[in-house]
């Protein structure tokens, strides 16, 4: 697969979670929040919004925020038996937790409420409605996660933030119709891309029920 093929893309975009304090030029972060736009979203209404923080004291209140959750995060990990120190996603998060203040971009992938959510939510199936509801989030970011990869930028998605909306949002003096779904961190790679490491398609789907493989051709017996 040539190197800008879609497929080389997806197969290659490992979350980067090391990254260098390098400045990011503009022209790359808009180039991927152009992608970014380009993703489906519910009703076609395009209610995604996008904070790009760059201001080294906003980054050091974000990193604070961040790292706080990372220990309790760490913590329960380690309650459940995680290796912390051997497996190399978690030495991989423990170091972006560390050095949040030092990544060049943070970028909030936000959505805007909308009446019909208010609406939904008020609703007897309110549960149903809310797994749905980042559905208009969630493909723009993995644009922007495959355009980073495209463009020789790391990066990689993350909720810890989103657990202190509050605080976070009065960072970004966000207004209360405006939630955010995920933080961003962009910049240039420490390691190298590389192929991911994924559970074969035959472990994870069926074919019509459950528990009956869907088999890659010529595989079947």
């Amino acid at each position: 697969m040539a190197e800008n093929d879609i497929f080389h893309i997806l197969y290659t975009c490992r979350s980067m979670r090391r990254l260098k304090p390098d400045p990011v030029p503009d022209e790359l972060i808009y180039q991927v929040l152009d992608a970014g736009i380009r993703a489906p979203s519910g009703g076609g209404v395009q209610a995604w919004r996008f904070v790009v923080v760059t201001e080294p004291e906003m980054k050091r209140q974000i990193a604070a925020i961040y790292l706080h959750g990372w220990r309790i995060a760490e913590k329960r990990y380690a309650e459940a038996g995680a290796s912390l120190t051997e497996d190399k996603n978690m030495r991989a998060a423990a170091y972006l937790a560390k050095h949040v203040a030092e990544v060049p971009v943070l970028l909030f992938a936000c959505l805007r409420a909308r009446k019909i959510h208010a609406e939904r939510l008020a609703a007897p199936n309110a549960p149903n409605f809310t797994r749905i509801m980042g559905g208009s989030i969630y493909p723009a970011i993995q644009n922007i996660l495959l355009a980073c990869r495209a463009l020789g930028l790391g990066a990689t998605l993350t909720s810890i933030t989103t657990q202190y909306e509050e605080e976070i949002k009065a960072i970004l003096g966000l207004p209360e119709y405006i939630s955010t779904y995920a933080m961003i961190p962009i910049g240039y790679p420490l390691g190298k891309f590389g192929p991911v490491t994924r559970i074969p398609v035959e472990q994870v789907t069926w074919r019509n029920r459950h528990g009956i493989p869907f088999v890659k051709p010529g595989n079947a017996k």
